[in-house]
């Protein structure tokens, strides 16, 4: 691929289960047609190491059960005991242990003892990080944020705790409030085929016609190549004829992305984090209109919004 800095690959099985219509979950694995030759074909823990390996990531992910977050009933204990088990088979599997770090991700639900329990046993695997998945499907943030909440507090501090599928900027600094580390999201770059840029006082739908005439950068003060560059007014211009249009809104929104985390990680760094916490949400919500959510979620860890 002849990319030069970190790479994290999935494991396959969201995509399996989220994007194939005609997937089967078993023991073994993920069982599910090819989108060739509609063929049955199997994903298992092995086969998912093996592919891994392959690429050379150096962030792999177990594969593990993946079921809704709203899911409910004996499916989810299901899920949360076979993902670890499956994990142990990540584990045996792993050919390149010392050069490739396998994480494990953490499932159980919105059930806080499963959670607990599926915690606890894969840091007695002794992992160099750790997945929270199963969350941000439609579950009512003040259970998501509990369910993060509840997984840092029992992942080890000294290895990356990586929340998985989080994107948006509220969502984002509310979990690096309770402990995360790292985050993944299609939110920048999906949202930027839609024409929407991100900045740090909201959303901009450059489709629209009052764009037309607006000569500023998206942001005036970000550094990416399609601010330094071009006008709001050129961007919304391209959307009736050109796809570039999405592409540089996705370069301005992945670089918004990437701007947001380091000024997160160096307001922790100088001791800065409230601070920082609470101009961003000013910027967000004027109004001081705050969700209830993220103000009971930063109120657990001592952050207040006043």
């Amino acid at each position: 691929m002849n990319w030069k800095r970190a790479m994290l690959t999935d494991s396959g099985g969201f995509q399996m289960v989220s994007l194939l219509k005609l997937s089967e979950v078993s023991e073994e694995g993920v069982k599910f047609q090819s989108p060739h030759d509609g063929s049955e074909m199997l994903l298992s823990p092995e086969k998912s190491m093996e592919i891994q390996n392959t690429i050379g990531a150096d962030i792999m992910m177990q594969l593990d059960d993946v079921i809704s977050s709203l899911t409910t009933g004996s499916r989810v204990e299901e899920a949360m005991y076979r993902s670890i088990r499956w994990l142990d088979r990540c584990i045996k599997a792993h050919k390149r242990p010392a050069e490739q770090n396998l994480f494990p991700i953490i499932q159980g639900g919105l059930d806080p003892k499963l959670r607990e329990i599926c915690c606890q046993e894969m840091v007695k695997r002794d992992c160099p990080g750790y997945a929270i998945g199963g969350l941000s499907g439609g579950e009512e943030k003040e259970q998501f944020w509990k369910m993060v909440s509840l997984c840092t507090d029992y992942l080890p501090e000294n290895k990356p705790r990586y929340c998985m599928g989080i994107g948006y900027t509220t969502d984002l600094i509310v979990c690096v409030a309770l402990g995360a580390d790292m985050f993944d999201c299609v939110y920048p770059t999906r949202t930027a085929r839609f024409g929407t840029a991100l900045t740090a006082t909201g959303q901009l739908s450059l489709r629209q016609q009052k764009f037309a005439s607006d000569f500023t950068p998206i942001e005036s003060d970000c550094l990416c190549s399609t601010c330094r560059k071009h006008s709001r007014a050129y961007v919304h211009s391209l959307f009736s004829r050109e796809a570039v249009g999405c592409h540089l809104i996705t370069v301005h929104n992945i670089y918004y992305q990437m701007r947001l985390m380091k000024e997160m990680r160096d307001s922790i760094m100088n001791d800065k984090f409230p601070d920082f916490v609470k101009k961003r949400f000013n910027l967000l919500y004027p109004d001081k209109n705050f969700p209830p959510w993220a103000v009971n979620a930063l109120s657990s860890v001592g952050i207040t919004l006043d």
